[in-house]
Order: structure tokens, then sequence, then C-alpha cells
């Protein structure tokens, strides 16, 4: 998935991962060893949250202290790439 966020090859879990944060319930780590949590409970597939963090798709929200967890935002080609998807059912 290039960088742009202009794809639309994103897979369920991707889209899932991104509809999160972008209603504000998920949180990242800081530091070099980035983990994403939903509800407060870690996040089930942390390789796609990796992932999705490689890309550029999904940030801290704001600085912390290494380890410590903040909200997660989408970035710019986090909304792009979410609003190039189709809605998840159910949600």
């Amino acid at each position: 998935m290039p960088q742009d966020g202009n794809d639309t090859d994103l897979n369920h879990r991707e889209r899932a991962t991104l509809h999160a944060v972008a209603q504000g319930i998920a949180e990242i780590t800081t530091g070099c060893g980035t983990n994403l949590f939903v509800d407060g409970l870690a996040c089930a597939d942390q390789a796609t949250a990796h992932r999705l963090v490689r890309q550029g798709l999904i940030a801290p929200a704001r600085h912390g202290e290494p380890g410590q967890r903040v909200p997660a935002t989408l970035t710019d080609a986090g909304k792009r790439a979410l609003g190039n998807t189709p809605a998840l059912a159910g949600r």
C-alpha cells in the first residue's frame, strides 16, 4: 500500500483498525515499540497495527514518554485511505 493513502486495497483488519482509530477508541504506545490498544485492550493483530504505522496511516496524537499510551490518530494519508474504502457492516 502506498503511503499517499490512495490505495483502496486495505484488508478487512486494516479497515477495522483504521475505523477504531477514527472513532477515537484507540491508543498507541510511544517510542520504538509501538503497540495499539482498542477499548483499553491490546490489539489482537499487532502486525496490522505496526504495518499501518510504518505506512504512515496512523500515528500518536501527541508526544509521550517512551512506552506511554497516548491517543492514536489517523494521518492525512490514513483519512484518505479510509475514505476510499467501503464502510464496515454494522458500524
